[in-house]
């Protein structure tokens, strides 16, 4: 948080003259300086320009105090959980073991797959991967519903047994 008196507002206010603070200097206009550089100038005028300077000045203390309240520390939020990036190795290592369990996948359900019955398993990927219901594969095949409705339940105990065992 920052220190008001060491604020341009409050430095200026408090002054007698008009305080402009730059990078490397601070400097102040006294009465006197006005008063030699500007010959038709009264203290009047030095005056008015001091409270005008006075207000501009508490505008920017105000902005800036506005601005700073809707500010939020980033102190530490990489470790959250929604800031956090994974590195570019992790991302890789991520999808180097995604793609091997994939494949891992794959060669479990043909060998699963190889376990079946030609008819077996036409009527199973039927159901399973192209989401036929039991009728419309029996529609398909010009087979019984009960016959097809065997068939992959028998399908099914296979590949369950298969997958369970490994």
């Amino acid at each position: 948080m920052k220190n008001y008196r060491d604020s341009d507002y409050a430095a200026n206010k408090y002054a007698k003259g008009i305080v402009y603070r730059f990078a490397d200097q601070t400097v102040e206009i006294t009465l006197e300086d006005y008063l030699r550089d500007n010959p038709g100038k009264t203290e009047a005028d030095f005056a008015e320009l001091k409270s005008l300077s006075d207000e501009i000045y508490l505008y920017q203390d105000r902005q800036d105090n506005a601005q700073n309240k809707k500010l939020v520390s980033i102190h530490g939020l990489e470790e959250t959980e929604f800031c956090a990036t994974p590195s570019p190795h992790d991302i890789v290592i991520d999808m180097t073991e995604q793609a091997t369990l994939e494949i891992r996948r794959r060669e479990l359900a043909k060998q699963a797959l190889d376990k079946l019955t030609e008819v077996q398993r036409r009527r199973y990927i039927m159901y399973v991967v192209d989401e036929l219901t039991v009728r419309e594969i029996a529609d398909i095949e010009g087979s019984h519903f009960t016959a097809v409705h065997e068939s992959i339940q028998a399908a099914e105990k296979k590949v369950k047994k298969y997958l369970a065992n490994g």
